[in-house]
Formats: structure tokens, sequence, C-alpha cells
């Protein structure tokens, strides 16, 4: 997707939220065996199909008419999803539940700023919440705070990025 991604900005291409290739890890152990993570919530500037960017006044800006190829929340969420699955022990799916026997456990997470900014960060704050759905996983809430570098102020530079952001939240 990157190298397609990397056509121009400008000429309304359209983005995916994904984590990039080759992003694969060795299985984190967890002490429950399925998880559904919730609807990732996301602030408004980030649930928007336009990619934006904070310039240095810190105003939110358009970048070029390159905008996101899927609903974000959703892209968001079944990237998430798949990479927690990947990343643990835990079979992970996005709600609704799929399967007949409920989760072991719920994630929740809720993004306060998912956003890059002309200054070369892409940024991701917010809290993460698991419940117990069967009492046996102990629930907690955290807050996150990540932040990756951002090696262009370009669509598919942020495209990348955002990618190594959501691995990092995932671990």
């Amino acid at each position: 997707a990157l190298p397609l991604a990397a056509c121009g900005a400008g000429d309304g291409a359209r983005y995916l939220i994904d984590a990039p290739a080759g992003a694969e890890a060795s299985a984190t152990r967890v002490s429950v065996r399925t998880v559904e993570l919730r609807d990732v919530s996301l602030p408004s500037h980030a649930s928007g199909s336009e990619i934006l960017v904070r310039d240095e006044t810190g105003a939110l800006r358009p970048l070029g008419d390159a905008v996101w190829a899927d609903d974000p929340e959703r892209a968001v969420t079944g990237t998430l999803a798949k990479l927690l699955d990947d990343r643990s022990t835990a079979t992970v799916a996005a709600e609704p539940w799929p399967l007949f026997d409920g989760p072991s456990a719920r994630l929740e997470v809720r993004i306060d700023k998912m956003l890059a900014t002309s200054t070369g960060v892409f940024e991701i704050t917010g809290q993460a919440a698991v419940s117990a759905a069967e009492g046996r996983a102990r629930e907690r809430v955290e807050r996150f705070e990540i932040v990756v570098p951002l090696t262009d102020v370009t669509a598919a530079a942020v495209t990348e990025a955002q990618g190594r952001a959501l691995i990092a939240l995932a671990d």
C-alpha cells in the first residue's frame, strides 16, 4: 500500500490506515484466551476523511486533497485488532464478537489526540481499559502517549508514521 500511497498528494489520492509491512513480532503471552476490541473512539480531528497536519501555529490543516480510503474509526479498530491478535497469544477480534462463546476480556481504547505535526512527529494519546468478561482478567485503565518520528510532511509519510504508532500502541 505504501508504494501506491506515495503517488503524489494533491491529486485526490486515498490512503489506507494500516500497519507497515514487516511489522511481525513474537507473540506476547497474555492471561486471557480471547479479547473483544470495542470500536476505537477517535476525536473529531482524527475521525474525518481529510488527512490533517498541525502547523507551527497549532492550527490543523488538510494535507492537500489527500483523504483516508476508509472510515478512520473502522480502519484504526481493524488494524489494532489485527496487530493485537498477531502480537499476543490471545485471539483478538473487533466488536461485535463473532463467536458463540463470549470473549474472556474486553478492551476499550479511547484516543484523545492522533495527528501529524509540521515539526516532524506523529502523536497518539489516550487511554485503554481492559475489563474482564469471564471474571479472570485483571481489570485496569492505563493512559498512553506515543510519539514517532515523521519522515516528511506528506500523506504517505503520515500514513507510515500512523502505522508505526499503532504498532507501538499494540505493543
